[in-house]
């Protein structure tokens, strides 16, 4: 059997963005909230009856949001132009030495209705 777990988060942080459309507002700098899901899929093991200890995934997840959480995304080294895509890899690379491995990592903007999702499953 195999199970899938996953784990939230969020962080605030400005960033500014080179666009086409809506080109004035996106270069300023401007700040949204930001939420994240990260899931991953793996066996029970049979000791702990875990895919993974919860607790250990939340103190990554809390390492990763400690490097964007109220932050200028620009200046983030690794993440590129602050787009969702870029931030659903820039999260998946931080936490690809997981294990189960990840299989998806979801980025959105309930404000805006925004939303991005890497699936990591071959």
């Amino acid at each position: 059997m195999q199970f899938t777990i996953s784990q939230r988060f969020y962080f605030d942080a400005a960033h500014t963005l080179q666009r086409e459309i809506e080109a004035e507002g996106s270069r300023r700098i401007h700040g949204h909230t930001y939420h994240a899901e990260v899931s991953l899929a793996g066996a029970r093991d049979p000791a702990t009856g875990m895919v993974i200890d919860l607790g250990l995934l939340r103190q990554r997840l809390e390492t990763v949001r400690e490097r964007l959480d109220h932050r200028l995304l620009d200046e983030v080294a690794g993440l590129g132009p602050a787009t969702l895509e870029n931030l659903c890899l820039f999260i998946a690379n931080a936490l690809s030495d997981l294990r189960p491995r990840l299989t998806r990592v979801r980025v959105w903007r309930d404000g805006v209705g925004d939303a991005c999702t890497l699936d990591l499953t071959p």
